[in-house]
């Protein structure tokens, strides 16, 4: 597998070696010890979440605070999303600084996010599926979130927002100059 830093702190792609044949292909979809290496931190992940969404569903911006903050890798084992990060710990160099790149079923690429970011991801594909490892349980009391069209973070979503479908939750979250960690 390789594992390449972006521009956030933290925040590695994982692009795994696929070994194909006539019968199909195999590959790695995680590996706890080269991940510890890079990250020089012990990982334990204890929850699998799985997402079906049709084309122009946006999922986000979600986080978890404090203690009950969320490491994840993420992927997409069937269609397409433009997956989002964006770094809200406020000590980072990275504050406030977003990623935005696409995960699909043919790549089979995977983003690690440490705790402290929010994230959130938009289906470009209908049935896509997205998978996502957790560090830490889903905890409802610790649940927050940043609007998916805050312009203080400029994202680019790669649909146009009258073909957005958002929950009613997403469409009212807050700005991040008034969210709460």
């Amino acid at each position: 597998m390789e594992i390449t830093k972006t521009h956030i702190d933290g925040v590695f792609i994982l692009k795994p070696k696929i070994y194909k044949d006539s019968r199909g292909c195999f590959f790695e979809s995680f590996n706890k010890q080269k991940l510890e290496d890079i990250l020089k931190a012990e990982i334990n992940f204890v929850q699998d979440n799985h997402s079906v969404s049709k084309k122009g569903v946006l999922r986000g911006l979600h986080y978890q605070t404090g203690e009950m903050a969320q490491a994840k890798i993420v992927r997409v084992v069937s269609g397409s999303v433009q997956d989002v990060i964006v770094d809200i710990r406020p000590e980072s160099r990275t504050y406030g600084q977003h990623l935005s790149m696409e995960l699909n079923a043919q790549d089979r690429n995977m983003i690690f996010l440490p705790g402290g970011m929010a994230h959130g991801f938009l289906a470009i594909e209908d049935n896509t599926e997205f998978l996502y490892k957790c560090d830490n349980y889903y905890h409802p009391d610790s649940e927050r979130g940043i609007r998916y069209d805050d312009p203080s973070i400029g994202i680019s979503w790669q649909l146009p927002s009258e073909d957005l479908i958002l929950s009613e939750k997403d469409r009212s979250l807050p700005y991040l100059n008034s969210i709460s960690l």
